[in-house]
């Protein structure tokens, strides 16, 4: 069960350990077999993703998804997009002109963003396969959802047999929200006093594509 307990974590790497734990017990009282997937948000659910596919035995990649900011108030999320396909935006968003230059020109900026992210992570390697798959999205933390609710409608197009979300810490109603996009959600903390992600951790640096590589290139040597 989550606990509301605050204590911060002390890293991504603490919390990742922790919380493969718990998708290791999911997956078990669920009788899930073959090699899970698990998917993680860059940047900073790669840290964490790589512990939990570790502690589960999973292959390691990426799902990207980019924040769309309101005009005029770029940190507050109203919609998210990937590399590929059509915006998504929230319900709570009707008073915002959604086809409006400023918000146009933001979208196309960040699935730019996001386009390029996937080049400079994967290289020439090919995405992996979901359909059939068992797949964990995994994040460091989530205050709106609207990226990982993205990240997890582009996977549910792609029929995986099962498709898990997992998170360190997540506020609460994020995480009601996105139970309805995931088969399962798993969440290590959900605080009634949740601010920012970055407050449930002592250190919560902010990593660079460089940290990313490293990170992938360790997973997939080891599965090779």
């Amino acid at each position: 069960m989550p606990s509301t307990d605050p204590a911060a974590f002390r890293d991504r790497a603490e919390a990742g350990h922790a919380l493969g734990a718990e998708v290791a017990a999911h997956l078990g009282q669920d009788g899930v077999s073959g090699r899970p997937l698990v998917l993680a948000l860059p940047r900073g659910g790669v840290p964490v993703g790589y512990e939990v596919a570790g502690t589960i035995g999973g292959d390691l990649d990426v799902v990207v998804a980019r924040k769309i900011g309101m005009p005029g108030r770029p940190e507050f999320g109203i919609g998210a997009v990937s590399a590929h396909g059509p915006p998504m935006f929230g319900a709570h968003v009707h008073q915002v002109d959604l086809t409006g230059p400023e918000i146009t020109a933001t979208v196309a900026a960040e699935r730019a963003e996001a386009r390029r992210r996937l080049r400079r992570y994967r290289g020439d390697r090919p995405p992996p396969d979901v359909a059939g798959r068992t797949v964990i999205v995994v994040d460091d933390g989530v205050a709106t959802g609207v990226t990982a609710t993205a990240a997890l409608r582009q996977l549910r197009m792609r029929n995986p047999r099962r498709l898990v979300f997992a998170t360190p810490v997540c506020a609460v109603e994020t995480g009601v929200a996105l139970g309805k996009e995931a088969d399962a959600i798993v969440c290590l903390r959900v605080p009634t006093d949740f601010t920012a992600v970055g407050a449930w951790y002592e250190d919560y640096r902010q990593l660079t594509d460089e940290d990313v590589e490293a990170i992938l290139a360790e997973a997939w040597n080891e599965t090779r």
